[in-house]
């Protein structure tokens, strides 16, 4: 099981927390520090949807251009934006058995896809 995040984001860090009480010992991947690919973010969109990944709810977008958003029109754009920019991520993101499987952090959907 692999983590996909930043560590000072507190919905990985609700995520992480969640994981290891439930006896999961997932294996930290921090993008902001080791980068993420083009081929794994194309991955991701093809299983959450490109405006899934893409957080728009963050501080990150709100803090880009209008120019910069408006440029997102489809996943290729927004894979783009989001290997430049990798903290506009939605995270985090959890594979298991290198397959997304996971997006963001709802206890509910942990308990029904995880157990």
């Amino acid at each position: 099981m692999i983590v996909y995040g930043i560590p000072n984001c507190n919905t990985v860090k609700k995520a992480m927390t969640w994981l290891t009480d439930n006896g999961f010992k997932p294996e930290f991947h921090n993008f902001k520090k080791s980068g993420i690919t083009a081929a794994k973010l194309h991955e991701w969109c093809a299983v959450f949807g490109w405006e899934k990944v893409l957080n728009k709810k963050g501080t990150t977008w709100r803090t880009l251009s209008p120019e910069q958003q408006a440029a997102v029109v489809d996943e290729e754009s927004a894979v783009q934006l989001l290997l430049e920019t990798t903290s506009a991520i939605k995270r985090p993101i959890v594979e298991v058995d290198d397959k997304a499987v996971l997006i963001s952090f709802d206890e509910a959907q942990y308990q029904s896809v995880l157990k």
